[in-house]
């Protein structure tokens, strides 16, 4: 998983609207989360979280994307349904994922599985982890979030 300093190599992904494209260098900063499966509950908590603050987010130039392994048609219905206001990227293949290495074995009731480890990404405009959050906690990340970002701009 990425550290602070660490370079995010290029990328792109369908989102539910187009493409959306991580470039080596980009005119904002890039807040990447990534989420298990949309219309959850807890991904549905996060990314609400997120949309109610994409205003603020905006305000110190930084653009926001969540993504998972559901296609984009899954991703338009989740927007629509909760009026999200962030990108969402459908990451099918799981390159995006393992590029991020937030595919890991997980368990549940003692059964064991692979699946998207919840984690968000604080990019630069250079490419560069300006900070990471593994195993993320949903309520109030996103206002964690804004406020490193507001420490650091």
């Amino acid at each position: 998983m990425f550290k602070e300093g660490d370079k995010v190599p290029t990328f792109s992904i369908i989102t539910d609207k187009k493409e959306f494209i991580l470039k080596e260098i980009n005119t904002y900063k890039t807040v990447v989360f990534f989420f298990p499966k949309a219309n959850t509950s807890g991904c549905t908590r996060e990314a609400v979280e997120f949309s109610h603050l994409i205003e603020e987010f905006k305000k110190l130039n930084t653009l926001i994307i969540g993504i998972s392994k559901d296609s984009p048609e899954q991703q338009k219905k989740f927007r629509e349904k909760h009026d999200l206001k962030c990108e969402l990227g459908s990451d099918i293949d799981g390159k995006i994922c393992e590029i991020f290495s937030t595919w890991v074995e997980k368990s549940m009731y003692g059964k064991k599985y692979m699946g998207i480890q919840r984690s968000t990404f604080l990019i630069s405009e250079e490419c560069k982890v300006l900070k990471s959050w593994p195993k993320v906690k949903v309520p109030n990340h996103a206002l964690e979030v804004l406020e490193e970002l507001k420490k650091i701009s």
